[in-house]
Order: C-alpha cells, then structure tokens, then sequence
C-alpha cells in the first residue's frame, strides 16, 4: 500500500459553475459531505498516511476544512501564486511525497457499492516492474456523470491503450491511480498536463488498469450533484 497520495484540490472547477463562483469544487458536499472527504475517508481507512493537497482557487477554504482532519495527515502543496495543472502540480509536490510510487487522486468523483477495497486491489496487483502507471477504471455504461465517449480500452492482461479518435472506449479513468515519481525527473517546466505520462506509458505497454469494484460517481456539473444524490439514495436503500 503506498503510504502517500498526491489530491488534485487545485483547479477552477469550470464546470461546476456557479457553484464554485463562492466555493471551491473539493467542499462540494453530496450525501452531505464534501467530495474531497468521500476520498480522504478511504485513504485513511486503507492505509495511507499522508495526502498532499494542492490548492488555489479559494485555497483558505480549502485549507480551514482539511485542518480538522486527523488522518491522514494532511501536508499542503501551495500553489496560490500560480495554478500548475495536475502534471505541473506533482513536480511541486515532489518534495512532499517522497520517492515511492504514490497514489493519485481527484476531487470530483469517488464510488458507492461493491463488496472489496478499491484501494486495497490496486495496492495488491501493483506491479512496478511491468507497470509505470495503474488506473483505476470503470465502466463507462455503469457509471453517473460520463458525457465523454470514454477513456481506455484493457486487454485480458489488464493493459490499457487510449480511445482512438471518433469511437468509444469500455472504460473510463476513475480519477485514482499509483504512479512513480521518477516519471517526473527531467521536467523543467512549470505547467504542464498529467494525460500525456498516461498516453506514454499505454505507448510502451506499462499503463495498467484495475477495473472498479461498485459504482462510480463522476461529479463535475451541478446536474450531476443531483444524479450522484439520487444514486447514494438508490444505494442506501
């Protein structure tokens, strides 16, 4: 189980306008509780010891919310000044998140039902010698908020090659993965995109997928609060 995870807390949230007008997409609640405690919750309950958040926009907020928490331990990765993209943010990071593979983790979806530790497979079948990057994925057809023709197809060994233009893919990336930060060495810029080291790995046969356990809740529209709420009373029933 890596011991660290790298929150994307960081972005504008577009999308999820007028919401994130006042409030930053991270303290979204659905379920009443925001989106980024759905995953802290499950970092801290597999294991993992500290989550590094990067913030920006309404980054006080952000960090006055996350300031109660007491597990994981909660290391801030400040990027007030300037907003880094997810690639860029990691490169910040580094210092806080050591030299093992870590995991990666967005704020604006997280999953309900199913009977095993998402967490806990990926930690299990992480395999650094074949693997440079291992995605969590779900399925398209069984998942809230996907408005995009998907994202990867897998092969029976559980490699992943990226949706070729004008088709759909079975799979989408859940938002969560392990990644090695060796990966980042050599980068001397300052923004730059955390896709294309996913692209660059399917390309070399070393981007792994694990297929989600449960149903995953992609909330990145103020429509898709609705449907994720809806789905979380479905479940509870």
């Amino acid at each position: 189980m890596p011991k660290r995870a790298m929150i994307f807390a960081a972005g504008l949230g577009t999308r999820m306008r007028p919401v994130t007008d006042t409030l930053p997409k991270p303290l979204v609640k659905v379920g009443g509780k925001p989106l980024i405690d759905h995953m802290l919750d499950r970092f801290a309950q597999a294991g993992v010891e500290t989550a590094v958040v990067n913030v920006h926009h309404f980054a006080d907020q952000i960090v006055s919310h996350l300031a109660k928490r007491t597990a994981p331990h909660i290391a801030i990765s400040d990027e007030r000044g300037k907003l880094l993209d997810q690639g860029g943010g990691i490169r910040k990071a580094l210092p806080l998140l050591g030299t093992e593979p870590f995991f990666l983790c967005n704020t604006d979806a997280f999953w309900v039902g199913g009977t095993r530790d998402n967490l806990a497979m990926m930690a299990e079948h992480w395999a650094p010698d074949k693997m440079d990057i291992l995605l969590l994925v779900a399925a398209s057809a069984a998942s809230i908020g996907v408005d995009w023709p998907g994202d990867f197809t897998m092969d029976p060994d559980a490699r992943l090659e990226r949706r070729k233009e004008r088709e759909v893919a079975p799979f989408v990336y859940a938002g969560v993965g392990i990644i090695k930060p060796e990966l980042f060495a050599g980068h001397d810029e300052d923004i730059f995109r955390l896709a294309p080291f996913f692209f660059d790995a399917a390309e070399k046969g070393r981007l792994y997928g694990q297929r989600l356990d449960g149903f995953w809740l992609h909330v990145g529209t103020p429509e898709a609060i609705v449907d994720a709420e809806r789905c979380l009373l479905r479940a509870a029933m």
